[in-house]
C-alpha cells in the first residue's frame, strides 16, 4: 500500500486555454478623419449658390481654388456649419427663456480661422462667408482680420521688433479681447481696425463697424494660441474663448516655403511697383535677388513663428483642413464633440 501511494499518478492531458479574442483597437483621437472623397459626400443635397465667376473674386493672390473645390470641401463645411449655428441659436433661446430673459436678442456665432502666412487662410475665409450668407438662418455674415489688431507700425520700431511682427507678441491683444468680448455680449456698433497690406500698417484713421451680425469669422495667424498662465490666479480669457469653432489650415513645411516665394514674387511684379507700396524698394530687385530676400524672411520670420506659434495650436481647433502641394484639400479632421 505504502509503495502505492509513493507512486506518481499518470499525468492527465490538461486542454490549453481557450484563445481570448482581441479587442478591437480604439481610436483614440479627438479627431474623426475624412479623405477628400468621404468629405464630398457629406454635402448631402447642399445647393451650390456660387458661381465659377465668383468663386474667382473670392481668390487670394497664388491661393487657386476652383468650384471643385468648393463642391467637395466648402458646401460640406457650410452644411455643418449651418446645422451647428441653428443649433446654438437654439439653446440661447431656450436658455434665455429659463432666465425669463429676452428672446429676441442674438449673440454671433464666430468662428476662428488660423494657419501659416501663405497657406490660404483669406480665400477660405472669403469663401465661407459668401456660402453661409445664403442660408436662410444666417444672412448677416462678417468677416474681421486680426491683422487690424497688430501694433502700429512705429510702435513695433520703437520696441525693436519689427522682426517679431506677426508674432503674439506684436498684437494688441487687449483691444483684441474687447472687441471679440463686446461682440459677444451683442454690443452693436463694434469698431474694429483696418490694416493696410499696401502700406504694411495699421490705417490710423480707419475702422470697420461689426453690427450684430448672425456670425462673425475671424481670421489670422494666432487666433488659436493659449495665452501665457498668470503666476497670481488671475484669469485671463484666450481669443479662442469666444470661439463657438475654429478652422486650422493645414500644409507641409516645403509646401508653406514654395507658396511664400511665388506670393512674394507675384508682388513684386504686382503689387510693390505701386509708389504707395511698404514694399516699393524690393520691386526692382533681380529675381535672385529676390529669391534671396524673401528666403530671408521666411526663415527669420515666418518659418520661427510657424514652428514656435502657430503650429502648437492646430490640436485645439475644432476642424483641420490638410492642403496637398495644389492647394487642393486632400483630408478633413472634425473634432469629436
Amino acid at each position: 500500500m505504502h509503495e502505492f501511494l509513493g507512486r506518481e499518478s499518470p499525468a492527465v492531458p490538461v486542454p490549453p486555454p481557450a484563445a481570448v479574442p482581441a479587442a478591437p483597437e480604439r481610436d483614440l483621437s479627438p479627431y474623426r478623419t475624412f479623405s477628400r472623397e468621404e468629405w464630398a459626400k457629406l454635402r448631402a443635397d447642399t445647393p451650390l449658390t456660387l458661381s465659377a465667376r465668383e468663386v474667382e473674386q473670392l481668390q487670394s493672390l497664388n491661393d487657386p481654388i476652383s468650384l471643385d473645390e468648393v463642391i467637395a470641401i466648402y458646401l460640406p463645411l457650410s452644411r455643418l456649419l449651418s446645422l451647428y449655428v441653428a443649433a446654438a441659436q437654439g439653446l440661447f433661446r431656450a436658455t434665455q427663456r429659463f432666465l425669463l430673459a429676452d428672446t429676441h436678442e442674438k449673440v454671433p456665432y464666430i468662428i476662428g480661422i488660423a494657419g501659416s502666412v501663405a497657406v490660404g487662410k483669406s480665400t477660405t475665409a472669403r469663401i465661407l462667408k459668401a456660402l453661409l450668407a445664403r442660408w436662410p438662418n444666417t444672412p448677416k455674415v462678417d468677416l474681421v482680420t486680426t491683422d487690424g489688431f497688430l501694433r502700429p507700425n512705429a510702435e513695433l520700431q520703437r520696441l525693436n521688433m519689427m522682426d517679431r511682427k506677426g508674432f503674439p507678441e506684436s498684437y494688441d491683444t487687449a483691444r483684441l479681447l474687447r472687441f471679440l468680448s463686446d461682440i459677444k455680449a451683442g454690443k452693436r456698433g463694434v469698431r474694429a481696425p483696418i490694416y493696410s497690406h499696401l502700406t504694411y500698417d495699421v490705417l490710423p484713421d480707419e475702422e470697420v463697424v461689426v453690427e450684430n451680425p448672425d456670425i462673425l469669422i475671424v481670421e489670422g495667424l494666432n487666433v488659436l494660441q493659449p495665452a501665457r498662465l498668470p503666476r497670481d490666479g488671475a484669469a485671463i480669457p484666450f481669443v479662442s474663448d469666444f470661439f463657438d469653432f475654429s478652422v486650422y489650415l493645414d500644409a507641409e513645411e516645403e509646401d508653406l516655403h514654395r507658396w511664400y516665394l511665388a506670393r512674394f514674387l507675384r508682388l513684386r511684379s504686382t503689387a510693390f511697383r505701386n509708389p504707395l507700396s511698404y514694399f516699393r524698394k524690393y520691386a526692382d530687385l533681380s529675381e535672385s535677388e529676390a529669391v534671396e530676400f524673401a528666403e530671408g524672411l521666411w526663415n527669420r520670420i515666418n518659418l520661427v513663428n510657424l514652428n514656435e506659434n502657430i503650429l502648437p495650436t492646430r490640436q485645439r481647433a475644432s476642424l483641420i483642413l490638410r492642403k496637398g502641394a495644389s492647394h487642393r484639400i486632400e483630408e478633413v479632421s472634425l473634432r469629436r464633440l
